[in-house]
């Protein structure tokens, strides 16, 4: 995914309009503007620019992994054999393409990346292990934790 934020200043009638927006992210500009304390022309126009300026970079459907069938999360801790640009970059790359994997970070410390990975059984978690990541060029040592539940799972600023 490409940068494209622009430099923004926001101010306290932004922050009330991101915060609604994470809260509900279908809710109308009409409701929105109310909520916000703006009429909705200036309210659709501060929409377009947090937009515009990339601190809205999309809209989605948070989905619970568990309802899903998706009942198992790994944090998967991954080591490189090189920390070098172009192999940090290939493995990036790779990794994206794995459905499994829902959250990926470059890290620093000993492990060079953190992936959370949801599956359905452990047999399809140990089958996405040997068949899919432990197969990408590079990469030295694997660890994983299991989940045991969430008690915390923000989408949202603080």
């Amino acid at each position: 995914m490409a940068d494209s934020t622009v430099e923004m200043t926001t101010d306290e009638v932004d922050r009330r309009i991101l915060r609604a927006l994470q809260d509900d992210g279908r809710i109308s500009i009409v409701d929105l503007a109310d909520r916000v304390g703006l009429s909705p022309t200036p309210c659709n126009r501060r929409v377009r620019k947090l937009e515009e300026a990339g601190l809205i970079s999309g809209y989605s459907a948070r989905i619970d992994h568990k309802a899903a069938g998706f009942g198992i999360t790994a944090f998967v801790s991954v080591e490189l054999e090189r920390q070098q640009g172009e192999e940090i970059t290939r493995f990036q790359s790779r990794v994206a393409q794995f459905e499994e994997v829902v959250t990926g970070a470059l890290m620093t410390g000993s492990q060079d990346f953190l992936l959370e990975v949801v599956v359905g059984s452990l047999e399809e978690y140990e089958l996405f292990l040997q068949s899919r990541l432990m197969k990408v060029p590079g990469v030295r040592a694997v660890r994983s934790r299991f989940a045991l539940r969430k008690f915390i799972s923000r989408s949202r600023i603080p």
